[in-house]
């Protein structure tokens, strides 16, 4: 199925790994001219070289900080100067630490609202007027199953995913009318490097080996299994593209069935 997406113009924040760089991978394979972010620029350009072989397409590797306002505005600014223009942004950041809510100060609290709140909607501000002159212009926020089902140990999360929800739903009635699409996908336990750390937490609070917490988790997810990065790109790519396109205002679980919740 050709998605459309070909020549179009991607930005994916906080893609030097894990669903990131799933993300800028499936919209290279598919023919975008995608930029993707990072802080490490070196490690940044290995991923950049490795989605640059498989799809035979340039991707551009952009460091910064976007969880800072002008951070954020410099990066989005040189993205659109460097792919000529902005079509599709993405945003995605790591999340916060796992813990409970006696575990963690203000400093904490305000360092994931920095993080969950604050760069998506920085990055948001920044890329608009790129966007609104965009033929098929859509905005992707990378969030949490925790956006509707609260995760044990994961109380920074938990709140800060489910502001986001209502930004979604706000900007679509903002943005709708120009055209501007916005969704969000609500990815599950996934096989990243940030699901590693939470279950190596969760395993020494609770006494189990890693293995056994894994397949606690698993036990949760009516498929029986962690999701694979490409399968959450994939579905962000879909979100994206043209072959979407009425796609819009919509919180989409990829959690292999985790969330029991029928709205």
């Amino acid at each position: 199925m050709d998605l459309g997406l070909a020549g179009t113009k991607v930005f994916v924040a906080a893609s030097r790994s894990g669903l990131g760089a799933a993300t800028a991978r499936r919209f290279s394979l598919e023919g975008a001219s995608v930029a993707i972010n990072g802080r490490q620029l070196e490690t940044l350009k290995e991923t950049a070289r490795m989605i640059e072989r498989e799809s035979g397409h340039t991707v551009w590797a952009i460091d910064g900080d976007i969880q800072h306002e002008a951070g954020a505005k410099r990066v989005i600014e040189t993205a659109i100067e460097q792919l000529g223009g902005l079509d599709i942004l993405v945003t995605n950041a790591g999340g916060p630490p796992p813990g409970t809510f006696e575990k963690f100060q203000m400093s904490d609290w305000e360092s994931a609202y920095r993080s969950l709140m604050a760069a998506p909607i920085q990055m948001i501000q920044a890329a608009l007027p790129a966007l609104r002159q965009s033929k098929q212009a859509a905005i992707l926020l990378v969030t949490s199953l925790t956006t509707k089902q609260a995760g044990d140990n994961l109380i920074l999360s938990n709140v800060m995913r489910a502001g986001l929800a209502g930004l979604v739903k706000s900007l679509a009635n903002e943005l709708g009318p120009s055209g501007i699409r916005i969704n969000a996908i609500l990815p599950g336990w996934t096989e990243t490097e940030r699901v590693t750390q939470i279950l190596s937490v969760v395993a020494s609070n609770s006494g189990l080996s890693m293995d056994e917490e894994r397949a606690k988790r698993q036990s949760n997810i009516p498929l029986g299994r962690m999701g694979r990065p490409e399968e959450f790109g994939n579905v962000a790519a879909f979100i994206c593209s043209p072959a979407g396109g009425f796609i819009h205002g919509a919180l989409i679980p990829v959690d292999g069935g985790e969330i029991r919740a029928t709205m």
